[in-house]
């Protein structure tokens, strides 16, 4: 019987996330309930922050961020170069352009000697998105200190659980006006597609709140252009957009299993490290490989949403093509974790980048490789990943 298939990450369902949605299913609200605010107020408990506005994906929070902040055509906004693309994105939604810094070796995330002098030779900069890539939150304090009035918004979408360097957690607002969370199934938690926004700026959250469902007001003491009075109350009926808003809210059948997720983060957090520690071991011993954030200061602050391994495939005699389909010949799914932004044809077309000026992103790329990381993943499945890629860069 053939062994299953281990992708490289999954959900983890159990009952009880089964039996919370049911019990949304079976409620009288499906979608703008009261399990939403729950939801919300559960998410900033767990991050220390004022304000959780939950909305349908990262990306989308990611956009509201942008649109919340009053970004636009005259400001550039700052990402990293090793990210998924909403990360830049998300300014171009919003008519904003898109600089790129290169990486940390060490940490993948943004270098902030890079993001420095960006900063300081190009003065229309706005905004900075750093990107806890893997689940690391590295350099904020750095990084806001850097960024002094401009807009900081974390894309912390692998690093739900994860905490700073001063101790606390990711999301509190220490470092950013904005932190994004993602809640995509391979997420440290999932609401199957889901997002939120943290902050603690009471105004931000308010027009977050306002953007996700379409720009529109229901507060008659915050009309602008409607008697919002008769008979001396607020007329029930009454409403008003007040800007172009979206579509972006949360169902309570998603904040259901939202909240059925959180309440189960530490126990995922802790077996998300203790597979990290195994492979640690195991492959830090190997030619070839090199693994970054592997410090135990790192290792104990990650979310671990990813278990990245980078591999000098020259040095091995191979390529990333054939390990990873050597890889799935014995069930184990891969992953690359990313492509530069800077690398996909519509960035080439707007910017024409020259690679060169990323160095640490570009020797990242020639290497990096996702291997299996779930909280599902058995003792027997580690060991199976832990012996395939051993068995695989030792051959001669």
């Amino acid at each position: 019987m053939p062994l299953p298939r281990l992708g490289y990450g999954r959900q983890s369902i159990d009952r009880s996330d089964i039996d919370a949605v049911v019990s949304a299913l079976t409620s009288d609200f499906l979608t703008q309930g009261p399990v939403v605010d729950r939801f919300e107020a559960a998410l900033a408990e767990r991050c220390a922050s004022r304000h959780a506005v939950a909305v349908s994906s990262g990306t989308a929070a990611l956009h509201l961020a942008c649109l919340a902040a009053d970004l636009g055509a005259t400001d550039i906004g700052v990402t990293s170069a090793i990210t998924f693309a909403a990360s830049a994105n998300c300014l171009r939604y919003v008519g904003a352009e898109v600089a790129f810094t290169d990486i940390n070796s060490r940490s993948l995330g943004p270098s902030v000697s890079v993001l420095g002098e960006m900063i300081a030779q190009q003065p229309a900069v706005r905004a900075i998105i750093p990107v806890h890539m893997a689940g690391l939150a590295d350099s904020s304090a750095e990084i806001r200190a850097l960024a002094g009035r401009r807009l900081v918004i974390e894309d912390a979408a692998h690093a739900v659980g994860g905490t700073y360097a001063c101790g606390r957690p990711v999301g509190c607002g220490a470092y950013a006006d904005m932190t994004i969370f993602s809640f995509h199934p391979v997420k440290t938690i999932t609401t199957g597609e889901g997002g939120a926004i943290l902050t603690n700026d009471s105004e931000l959250a308010r027009r977050l709140r306002q953007l996700r469902s379409h720009g529109i007001e229901r507060d008659g003491t915050r009309f602008t252009d409607n008697d919002p009075r008769e008979d001396g109350d607020q007329k029930p009926w009454l409403y008003e957009q007040q800007m172009l808003g979206f579509n972006y809210r949360l169902t309570d059948i998603q904040a259901a299993l939202g909240l059925s997720q959180l309440a189960k983060l530490d126990e995922f957090l802790a077996r998300r490290r203790a597979i990290v520690a195994r492979y640690d071991e195991a492959f830090s011993k190997l030619r070839g490989i090199r693994l970054p954030q592997s410090s135990p200061q790192d290792r104990a602050r990650s979310a671990h949403h990813l278990y990245i391994a980078v591999f000098d495939f020259e040095l091995l005699g191979t390529t990333r093509s054939r390990l990873m389909g050597q890889l799935a010949e014995a069930g184990i799914g891969t992953q690359v974790h990313y492509i530069p932004v800077y690398h996909h044809p519509y960035y080439v077309r707007r910017y024409a980048i020259d690679r060169a000026n990323f160095p640490e992103a570009e020797a990242y790329y020639r290497g990096c490789l996702s291997l299996p990381l779930y909280p599902g993943l058995t003792d027997e499945d580690v060991e199976r990943v832990v012996a395939a890629v051993t068995g695989l860069v030792s051959r001669p």
